[in-house]
């Protein structure tokens, strides 16, 4: 298993047109085969503030969905409303460590 947290931080006149890009490439990216988790964080201190919470079955299934269409639309909509470019940081995954236990 594999958990990926994206930190991004958004110009706070694009908030709202992220979050609707976010939640659309949410709705798909949960559909994926191998997808155990897709959430989506902002922070209560600072809205401009986001956080991606992403976990797969395997490193393939996370290398697939960056190569999902909605994947492609969703960073090309979105990069020219970051404030700087976002920073993904992989997990390795200590518990829950069987499938069931994830949705």
């Amino acid at each position: 298993m594999l958990v990926t947290t994206v930190e991004i931080r958004v110009k706070s006149e694009y908030i709202e047109e992220f979050i609707h890009a976010t939640l659309e490439n949410y709705e798909d990216s949960i559909r994926e085969p191998g997808n155990l988790r897709f959430d989506v964080l902002q922070s209560v201190d600072d809205p401009a503030r986001f956080t991606l919470y992403e976990a797969y079955e395997s490193e393939e299934a996370a290398g697939a969905h960056k190569q999902t269409e909605h994947y492609a639309r969703w960073r090309d909509t979105v990069a020219p409303w970051m404030e700087k470019p976002r920073v993904g940081t992989p997990h390795r995954v200590i518990a829950p460590v069987e499938r069931k236990q994830w949705k």
